[in-house]
């Protein structure tokens, strides 16, 4: 349920405030240490940031669909580091509980994940397991009161500080598809599982991911989402519809801000005796920047309405996240043009956003996928 707009809209501009005050200035630091200031993710957690959209009766903000993804928007300006540390907790790592989790599994975990107590993080992918998700190959075999899982999930984020897992596995082997999948809540220090050591990207220090691997790890059969065998694979997907607009608004926030580094820079440095904002071949890559910003931004509030009022926007969840996360790439793109020799040298900020907003393309259902989902569900509603 949305929250008093004045009462938001001051959230709002506290949000704006600690961007600017506090995440940018940390940005050089943390891509040092590959690591967030303990102070800035106390402070985090204190703005409520880990549980925007969790409900308020387990703890949580309650925000609406459309008012996350103005927070979004901000946070995002800054390295998306600091979004990442928090996000699993507003998206995949909380959503499946709250979508289809018992409300004992709600009452058990959400509090927790909506002060930042604990983090969650969302193991679907595997090493042979990535677009094709339906295809994943960790076992969870009932045993008594318990379900065995083996297996190795691979490039999960967050699962270096994770101290919940929501983790997709087979409790029907004999069924090969999306229908044999379930959905569990795996404790960090159960017996069995082990964290692999975090992977080496090529940008986004601070934000980690590493491999999940499972080995006779026994979870409690209490811990099934919903309590329902062969709903998981229903259940990611219900989640990453929503991941998929936050992601979208991450993109269109990390734009933003990119654009108005090309623009001070451009407005700046001179060139010929005048600045080079004056050529119109560097306005024509500020203009078709700021016209794909002002796009993106307007797709994501008009799909997250629709989610707000129900609707289904499984299509419209694919169509934000395949324009922003190609949007942003192109607009750090022409930054790093707009800034010369220069943007290719570390001090200036695009060099790092350059290579961070790559990620953007392929996590959450790679560019590719999403036109596989546009297609069929614009296929699907012809038929209907």
């Amino acid at each position: 349920m949305p929250i008093d707009k004045d009462a938001f809209n001051e959230f709002l501009e506290t949000i704006r405030r600690f961007v600017r005050e506090r995440l940018i200035p940390n940005e050089e630091k943390v891509a040092a240490d590959d690591a967030i200031p303990e102070d800035i993710i106390a402070d985090m957690k204190s703005l409520g940031l880990f549980g925007l959209s969790i409900p308020e009766q387990y703890g949580g903000l309650g925000l609406s669909m459309e008012e996350e993804v103005q927070v979004i928007y901000e946070v995002a300006k800054a390295s998306p580091a600091f979004r990442s540390y928090f996000a699993t907790n507003v998206g995949i790592g909380s959503q499946g509980i709250v979508i289809d989790g018992t409300e004992e599994q709600k009452q058990r975990y959400l509090p927790r994940l909506a002060s930042g107590e604990i983090i969650g993080s969302f193991a679907l992918t595997e090493p042979n397991a990535g677009s094709d998700a339906a295809s994943l190959q960790t076992t969870a075999i009932r045993d008594g009161d318990y379900y065995v899982l083996n297996g190795t999930k691979r490039f999960i984020t967050n699962a270096p500080e994770a101290g919940i897992f929501t983790v997709m596995a087979r409790t029907d082997p004999s069924k090969k598809g999306a229908d044999g999948v379930s959905a569990f809540i795996v404790e960090r220090n159960t017996p069995g599982l082990t964290v692999g050591k975090p992977d080496r990207k090529m940008g986004q220090r601070g934000a980690h991911t590493a491999d999940i691997i499972f080995e006779d790890c026994r979870v409690p059969k209490e811990n099934l989402i919903g309590g329902v065998e062969g709903q998981g694979f229903k259940t990611a997907m219900k989640v990453l519809d929503k991941g998929r607009l936050h992601i979208s608004a991450a993109c269109t926030g990390a734009a933003e801000r990119i654009l108005s580094e090309a623009l001070a820079y451009a407005l700046e440095r001179k060139q010929f005796g005048k600045p080079i904002a004056e050529f119109q071949l560097v306005q024509a890559m500020l203009a078709d920047s700021q016209t794909e910003i002002f796009a993106a931004r307007s797709m994501v509030l008009e799909a997250a309405r629709k989610r707000d009022r129900g609707e289904d926007i499984s299509m419209e969840a694919s169509c934000c996240k395949l324009f922003a996360s190609e949007m942003v790439g192109r607009v750090a793109d022409r930054a790093v043009q707009i800034h010369g020799g220069a943007g290719y040298m570390a001090e200036y900020p695009v060099e790092r956003f350059y290579r961070d907003v790559r990620l953007f393309r392929i996590f959450e259902g790679t560019s590719q996928i999403q036109q596989l989902v546009i297609a069929r569900n614009m296929i699907r509603r012809a038929k209907s």
